[in-house]
């Protein structure tokens, strides 16, 4: 009816309109940068424009390479014609950020023309099956590091037979997203076959218990370790790992593990003086005094990369925290003492009960942070407009600050070329001023 009507046309969407809305999102993700883009990013976004022309990739350089298979499994372009693209008999490094719309033979083509491969990265790796891995342990292929996302149609038999045959020169282990395989078995492979091992990672696994995570404390030259299991789990093994390996680790990532109590605080205090990241996430049984202890006259050197996201008091009947359960105000005091000059980026997620005082006195008059970057202060309740200000003068270098729940932060003027996140009011997304 509308048709033979003549009823209004829908507006269409100009280009103009089009690059708007591209870069109000872009500045929201915190990726906008000012001015115009780089030839060489330009040049990358032609290629990936009309990758359907290309036949190879000549002699870029591998960063490219790497810009080029971030670009394209953004757009979901990355199948069996464009992995071709990537492959060459020389190449050691392969990373493919989406491999939804590949299949079990475009792996085991990776592993046909590049023999010589040592490096492996797959995320989205469904179709990295049984056989793909059965190909991949008779194969001569030596790999130093092995990184596997959402390969879950693979059994702990055929885990373990691949640990058995290529173990010896693993340097790195990465695994996610594996469902009901990858337990406690292939663990203990782990500590007998994988000797060499200076990086673990085992990120939502449903299957590894406590009885699993005794066997890592026996990777003699484990440097970097992350965590994130479904199944309930006690602190002692935390603690064991902890005391046997923490003087040569420098990375600790931790997350999802809500039972872990002070006394891996303490361990980490006592045993860990090489750590440059660490992530300690969604637990809540930590409390404020612990987190005090951990960073006051801690032989560690300033750490680098913080994560203390959702160490929180949790109770849906009230606010109040009277043991001070999580990380509170002398925790966060200390932390910024201890590592704030060198701190690179700062998780405050969800750490409500850090008063606004502790902001003021960590951010305030002759206070500076000169190397941090990126900042979550999300759903910290006491921050304000006040607080913000005082964190854009102290931190000259911070380009994204998120600030997502804190409804006190409502007209904040934003300096040019940084960028606020999640402020809810839409006035105060407004950029002013200089970049000072």
């Amino acid at each position: 009816m509308d048709d033979e009507e003549g009823g209004p046309r829908k507006k269409r969407k100009t280009g103009a309109r089009y690059n708007r809305r591209k870069i109000e999102s872009e500045r929201l993700e915190g990726a906008s940068a000012r001015g115009a883009r780089d030839l060489v990013s330009q040049c990358v976004s032609t290629l990936a424009n009309n990758v359907h022309q290309a036949e190879d990739f000549g002699d870029l350089p591998p960063v490219l390479v790497d810009k080029l298979a971030q670009l394209l499994s953004k757009r979901r372009m990355l199948d069996s014609r464009t992995l071709d693209l990537f492959l060459k008999p020389g190449v050691a490094n392969i990373t493919a950020y989406d491999g939804a719309k590949l299949k079990s033979d475009d792996y085991i083509r990776i592993f046909q023309v590049a023999p010589g491969i040592k490096h492996l990265r797959l995320r989205n790796a469904i179709q990295f099956k049984e056989k793909v891995m059965d190909y991949l342990t008779a194969s001569t292929v030596e790999l130093e590091s092995l990184s596997l996302h959402g390969a879950n149609l693979i059994d702990d038999e055929h885990w373990t037979s691949f640990l058995m045959a290529k173990g010896s020169h693993l340097r790195s282990l990465k695994v996610y997203h594996t469902d009901v395989s990858f337990g406690d078995e292939v663990m203990r492979s782990i500590k007998d076959l994988c000797p060499n091992l200076t990086r673990l990672k085992i990120c939502h696994n449903q299957k590894v218990t406590s009885a699993g995570l005794y066997h890592i404390a026996s990777l003699k030259h484990l440097q970097h370790l992350s965590i994130e299991l479904y199944k309930p789990t006690i602190t002692e093994h935390y603690v064991e790992i902890i005391t046997r390996l923490g003087a040569n680790l420098q990375t600790l990532s931790l997350v999802g593990i809500p039972d872990l109590n002070d006394s891996l605080l303490e361990a980490i205090h006592t045993h860990c003086t090489s750590l440059s990241k660490l992530r300690l996430k969604r637990n809540e049984t930590f409390t404020d005094a612990a987190f005090a202890a951990l960073f006051t006259h801690w032989r560690n050197p300033a750490l680098r990369v913080v994560d203390l996201g959702e160490c929180r008091h949790v109770d849906s009947l009230t606010l109040d925290n009277p043991d001070g359960v999580g990380l509170c105000s002398a925790g966060f005091e200390a932390l910024m003492a201890h590592s704030g000059r060198h701190l690179g980026s700062l998780n405050l997620l969800s750490c409500r009960h850090i008063e606004r005082a502790a902001f003021e006195r960590v951010f305030g008059e002759g206070k500076t942070y000169p190397e941090l970057e990126t900042v979550d202060v999300s759903f910290c309740g006491n921050m304000d407009d006040f607080v913000v200000g005082w964190l854009w003068r102290s931190c000259p270098r911070v380009k994204n600050l998120k600030v997502f729940g804190c409804f006190g932060v409502k007209d904040v003027r934003v300096p040019r070329g940084r960028n606020l996140l999640g402020n809810p009011n839409a006035r105060g997304m407004l950029i002013e001023g200089d970049d000072e």
